[in-house]
């Protein structure tokens, strides 16, 4: 029976091979310190694309996790917690030391501001019910370095974009769903052929150093539309109906 058991048990090689998932995923934390270096020197296309590595990280740990069934080989390590303080890190924390620190908004309200992603975002993480039971997020879902994409791409007045952040603030907990890009299968297809086109044009925007052209800037704003308000614009277009 013992030796039975035994032979069921994964090989120490892929014990490895899934630990070594978490070490990839643990590396996001490790390109958000890259990332913060950059930022603090105001090298903030840099910081964007540290930022950007660890996106793609987090977008393919999770698959290569899955195929290797990490969780049932390796049970004592948690890769969704593992997950979240990564992400933290590269979709908060950095990002709104930038915000904060890139003068783009009102001198008075961005620590306040700071304060307020910070702490929202730390409860919107922790937050149970963040994914609907369709994978759409609930609320703002903390893409903060997405919002400090576009508040660099724009650069509107202070005004301006400190009223935006302290809308997608509020917005955390707003009884609406915006898009999960990867997991949501509604028009996965379109989704997916939007992402694809918002990398190539994020890539340029940086390579620009954020000097693109009007046509660039308007997809790229589009695509972000698309992503934050399409569940609520198809609901409204089926109730018509």
């Amino acid at each position: 029976m013992d030796s039975q058991e035994d032979s069921l048990k994964p090989t120490t090689v892929v014990r490895a091979a899934a630990f070594s998932v978490h070490i990839f995923t643990a590396f996001g934390a490790a390109i958000a310190l890259l990332a913060m270096l950059e930022a603090v020197r105001e090298h903030w296309t840099a910081m964007f694309g540290w930022l950007g590595v660890a996106l793609i990280i987090d977008a393919i740990d999770g698959p290569i996790a899955r195929l290797l069934d990490v969780k049932t080989v390796q049970p004592n390590w948690s890769g969704d917690v593992l997950d979240l303080v990564v992400d933290f890190v590269t979709y908060v924390f950095v990002p709104a030391y930038a915000i904060v620190a890139s003068g783009l908004l009102l001198p008075v309200a961005a620590p306040l501001l700071g304060i307020a992603i910070i702490v929202t975002s730390a409860l919107y993480f922790a937050d149970l019910r963040m994914k609907a039971d369709d994978n759409h997020f609930r609320g703002f879902p903390a893409l903060w370095n997405a919002a400090a994409f576009y508040l660099f791409l724009l650069h509107w007045p202070p005004l301006s974009s400190t009223l935006l952040v302290a809308a997608l603030v509020v917005m955390t907990f707003a009884p609406f769903h915006v898009l999960h890009p990867v997991r949501v299968v509604r028009l996965r297809w379109l989704t997916m052929s939007l992402i694809v086109v918002w990398g190539l044009l994020g890539f340029y925007a940086l390579e620009m150093d954020f000097r693109v052209g009007t046509g660039v800037t308007i997809v790229l704003c589009a695509i972000a539309l698309w992503i934050a308000f399409s569940d609520a614009l198809i609901r409204m277009v089926r109730s018509f109906g």
